[in-house]
Order: C-alpha cells, then structure tokens, then sequence
C-alpha cells in the first residue's frame, strides 16, 4: 500500500467529474488551459514547483510540476485534450454513472488517467510524504493529434528522468502496456488537369483515378503478420460528375512494429510522390509520428513492480503489447524505462459508450502512487 492515503474510489469519482464536465476538444486551446488552470491552482496550493509552459500554434498550455527530493526524478505524463467537441456532454454523451460504469466524453481516454496522476502527486505533496526520488508531473495538451507541441517537452522532461510512467487507459482485462507500435501519418495530394467528362475527356488526367491507383498500393505494404498496418481515410476529390477532376487527395495512417519497418514504409510512400509526366503530380507530406515502443528488461522490470503493487490492491495486472501510440512511445525511445495504461479500467475511447469501471479508480491509483513513492531508478 502507498504510504499516501488517496481516498475512496467514491471520493475520487466526486472530483472527476469536475474534470469530465470541463470539456477540452484538443482544437479549443482556451478550454484545455483552463483545466490546466485548476490543476496548477491545486498543486501550487500544496507547495509544488509548478512551471506553465504558454501554448502555441493553437494549443494549449503544458503544466509542469515538480516535488522535492534529490536525483533524476521519475516523471509521469498524461494528457487533458480530448476527441469531443463542445456539446458532445448536453447531447450524446452525458455524465452519468451506472453501476460500475461511469460514462462521460474523454473519462476513459485519459481523464480518469491523468486525474489520478494528477490527485497522486497533489495528496503526495499535501500529506508531506517522502519519496525515493523526486517527481515530476507534466499535463499536456494535444496528444489526441500526435503531440506536435508538446513533444519537444515529453522528451526533455524524459530525458532527465530515471522512469517514466503513462497513466493511459487500462486494455482489456485491466492491462498495462510494456510495448506499441510506432505510428506514421502522411498526406497525399495529387494535382490532374480538368476537362468535360463527355465532350473532351481525352484532355483530362484525373487524379481521383491516380489516386486510387496509390491507395491500392499503400494498402498492399500491409503485412498483418509482421506487424505493419496501412490505412488510407479521408478521402477527397473532384468536383462535380461531368468534369474530370483535378485535384484529390487523403490522409494515410501506418502502424509499424519497429524502427526498421517504420524506414521502410515511409521510404515507400514518400517515392510515390512526383510527376509522372503526363499530367498528374503527387505530393507526400508527413512521415513517422512516434517510434515503437519496444519491450525492454527495464519496463518488465518495472512491470513485475507494479504487478506487485497490484496484487497488494485486490487485482490482477496482465501486461499487453498494444497497436495505438501514446506519449510513451517517446520516452522508450530515448532509452528511459516507460510503463504504460497504468489508467483506469473502462472500454469506448473515442466511442459514444466510452466508460470506466469507478470502483477501480482508488485500487488503480494506489498502485501508480505506490510507484510514484517507491521506485529508485
């Protein structure tokens, strides 16, 4: 058991709601600094050294806040953007709880998550409770979109830290993540030349049709058994039906089990742009979002700890090699031992039934607390 005394998961539950009901679609700066607002407020009210970096390039801000102790710190990192827009609470996705489960746009992935990293650090600092190492807490504000600005700050803050710990969503079964694939994103956009669709289609180069021609390409790299995935969606083009179109284009997603195949994929797409000579160039933008993930000695050594902790809780804690990214795939990255989806059970990120399981709000917390107090790097 953490030294610190967390609460009740009925406790714990009564403050998330504050956080859930406060919506904060990555898109709406002003709305996530101002939750990043409140958890500075609590956690300069508790005497953490607590540093707000402004947001740019139309995201929020990033909140840093760091507790006493001597040595590379361990740093745990979470995010307060969401996928839901404004309304989505008054409309399709009320707060409400039922049962077990508590539903709420963004509860799962990773309110519940951060809140606890949040609450964990706060209640470490009010209660006055010594720590193995020092912690660092860091909030950011646009994980939802691959982290353009608040990257350069997970890696640095990394950098400086022994461990880092990522309390996104619980997989299923309540596992936390030791291993993810790395994530690719690019945009294509193929310029043709226009022409009636029926008096002279012969002057025209469609570029919805080279398009197609590239996505069956892109599909084809896919090679499910060695981990590699490609996903082309959306999809633009063209105008209106009697004219050949001009111009279309989309967005490709790709998933890669390691650093070699992520070079690969890319190297492969990126040659597809050009100008073929008769009237269609293609442009390619983008390229590797975050690296692999890869399991390490060091995180199943870190895993085994909290697996401990876990079982102390009441609970099992299987571990899962997961296909989505997170902001650990950037500290393993760099070396530093990383566990992952050390957040809440639930299920519904990004879907309309997106859920927790409250009642493990306080054994999931205790546990990351645990770690929090313990680890010495």
């Amino acid at each position: 058991m953490p030294a610190t005394d967390i609460g009740s998961s009925e406790r714990l539950l009564a403050e998330l709601r504050g956080w859930v009901e406060h919506e904060t679609p990555t898109t709406d700066p002003v709305a996530v600094s101002a939750l990043i607002g409140r958890a500075e407020a609590e956690l300069r009210g508790v005497g953490g050294a607590v540093e707000r970096v402004a947001g740019r390039n139309g995201y929020g801000d990033n909140l840093i806040c760091r507790t006493p102790g001597e040595g590379r710190p361990v740093l745990v990192a979470g995010h307060l953007d969401t996928v839901w827009d404004h309304g989505t609470l008054t409309s399709s996705m009320p707060w409400r709880v039922e049962g077990d489960k508590a539903h709420g746009p963004g509860i799962y992935d990773m309110k519940a998550g951060s809140f606890a990293a949040f609450h964990s650090v706060r209640e470490i600092l009010r209660q006055k409770v010594k720590t193995r190492r020092p912690i660092t807490l860091l909030l950011t504000p646009d994980e939802e979109v691959g982290s353009p600005t608040s990257r350069a700050i997970i890696e640095a803050e990394a950098q400086k830290s022994c461990t880092v710990l990522i309390p996104e969503p619980a997989g299923a079964g309540g596992a936390c993540v030791t291993a993810r694939k790395g994530v690719g994103r690019f945009v294509m956009t193929i310029a043709g030349r226009s022409a009636h669709a029926g008096g002279n289609w012969q002057d025209g180069r469609s570029a919805v049709v080279a398009l197609a021609r590239k996505i069956l390409e892109i599909h084809a790299l896919t090679d499910l058994p060695g981990g590699t995935t490609t996903n082309v969606a959306p999809v633009f083009g063209g105008t209106r039906p009697n004219v050949v179109p001009p111009e279309a284009g989309c967005e490709i997603d790709f998933r890669v089990a390691t650093v070699e195949d992520g070079i690969r994929i890319e190297q492969a797409i990126k040659a597809m742009a050009g100008d073929d000579g008769d009237g269609i160039t293609i442009t390619v933008t983008g390229g590797m979002n975050r690296p692999p993930m890869v399991e390490t000695p060091a995180a199943l050594a870190l895993y085994e700890r909290a697996r401990g902790f876990a079982a102390e809780h009441g609970y099992e804690l299987p571990k899962q090699y997961r296909g989505g990214g997170s902001d650990g795939n950037f500290s393993a990255a760099l070396g530093v031992p990383t566990l992952d989806g050390l957040g809440c059970t639930g299920a519904g990120a990004h879907a309309p039934f997106e859920h927790i399981i409250w009642r493990d709000l306080a054994p999931r917390c205790a546990t990351l607390c645990a770690l929090l107090e313990t680890i010495e790097g």
